[in-house]
């Protein structure tokens, strides 16, 4: 296993360097001091993960995350930083984890194995061999959290991001509602621009007295509106469920 340490801070890259040493002691190490740095060594020797530290000063941690998802063979992304308010940022480009710094050995230990999923392009090319995920899945503040897909009532874009609802609850995750469409379309139905609904929990389209049209599910508060330009799919979508 190939790992890139990048973080402008020698300390830092020197304490998370020990720590990786005792995790994965057979792992070849890499180290960058800036983003550039870091990106030229992508290109270079194509590691597997990068630790990412967020502030820096150039090219800071964001800004090489987005560089990494225009790759064809991104290496999977840990960020670590001493910042907590940038979590929802690191979802929006497929971090399979989020550590603060001073990172702790067990916490290390749970990203790397994180880290172990496909990443996102091998994931797409597993879809296209006929394999499929039942579950969606998001790094939060408590680990790894997942959701059943037949559990997913609906998903709701809100402030750029998405929220899986189920009956019992919900998750912020890392897929635009594009992605979602285009992996579970044959389950869900795009009844408005920031909503995807699941066909079997559907419970009735309902007209309101201004006349527009929501969508009531059977286990959760959200109600969807119905935009017209969708409206005749869904229709047409729930009559031949």
């Amino acid at each position: 296993m190939k790992l890139l340490l990048v973080d402008d801070e020698q300390l830092a890259r020197e304490r998370l360097l020990r720590l990786l040493k005792k995790a994965q002691p057979d792992a070849h190490i890499l180290q960058a001091s800036s983003g550039a740095a870091a990106l030229k060594i992508v290109h270079d020797s194509a590691p597997d993960l990068i630790f990412l530290d967020i502030r820096m000063p150039g090219m800071d941690g964001i800004e090489v995350a987005c560089q990494l998802n225009t790759l064809e063979q991104a290496p999977a992304v840990i960020f670590c930083t001493a910042y907590d308010e940038y979590a929802l940022e690191a979802l929006k480009h497929q971090a399979v984890a989020y550590l603060l710094k001073p990172v702790r050995a067990a916490e290390l230990t749970q990203a790397l194995a994180s880290a172990g999923r496909v990443n996102r392009l091998q994931l797409s090319n597993l879809r296209g061999a006929g394999s499929a995920r039942t579950q969606v899945s998001s790094q939060t503040h408590r680990g790894l959290e997942s959701m059943p897909l037949q559990d997913i009532e609906c998903f709701v874009a809100e402030d750029k991001y998405v929220t899986a609802y189920t009956a019992t609850g919900a998750l912020l995750i890392p897929d635009t509602l594009k992605d979602l469409e285009a992996e579970f379309g044959d389950d869900f139905v795009r009844v408005h621009r920031n909503a995807l609904v699941s066909l079997v929990h559907i419970s009735r389209l309902a007209r309101d007295e201004n006349g527009g049209w929501s969508v009531h599910l059977t286990g959760v508060q959200p109600r969807p509106a119905v935009s017209r330009r969708h409206l005749a799919q869904a229709k047409r979508r729930l009559k031949l469920r």
